[in-house]
């Protein structure tokens, strides 16, 4: 009977043994490198944390074209962030696990200080992330895709 227990408890433990281990899902915390929509070249760094159970995310460096002035403000936006340096803001806030993705925050673009609602999800094994910005519905927005660093 010992033998029997003894061999019943070893099967069980290589079964055990032999299943695959789940990945952990990998999640947009980290610093990524915007792509630009229009010239598809890196635009800028920026890193996303999670701050208070929800992911925000700043912009840490530009890449500049040769028609722009170093260190912008947010010349456009209202309220805190009027007149503001781009560099160090805080674009995107208030995303908050929803399924695989995250979803209920809102993002900013500096350049016409308009904010849009915010979905964000991890592509590729987490190595590339989409962004959708949008008014109302997913449906009329624009997305884009960045890249882990």
């Amino acid at each position: 009977m010992q033998k029997t227990v003894l061999t019943g408890t070893l099967l069980a433990a290589l079964c055990l043994a032999a299943l695959p281990l789940q990945a952990a899902e990998p999640l947009p915390i980290g610093r990524w490198t915007t792509i630009d929509d229009e010239t598809n070249t890196p635009r800028s760094i920026v890193e996303i944390r999670e701050v208070g159970g929800e992911l925000q995310g700043r912009i840490l460096q530009i890449f500049y074209r040769p028609d722009e002035k170093p260190d912008p403000v947010c010349e456009a936006c209202e309220g805190e962030r009027k007149n503001q340096p781009v560099i160090g803001m805080t674009f995107l806030w208030g995303l908050k696990p929803d399924g695989g993705d995250w979803a209920g925050g809102a993002v900013l673009d500096p350049k016409n200080g308009k904010i849009y609602n915010a979905k964000l999800s991890l592509t590729e094994g987490g190595s590339k992330l989409r962004l959708r910005g949008y008014i109302g519905t997913p449906l009329l927005g624009r997305t884009q895709v960045w890249l882990r660093e």
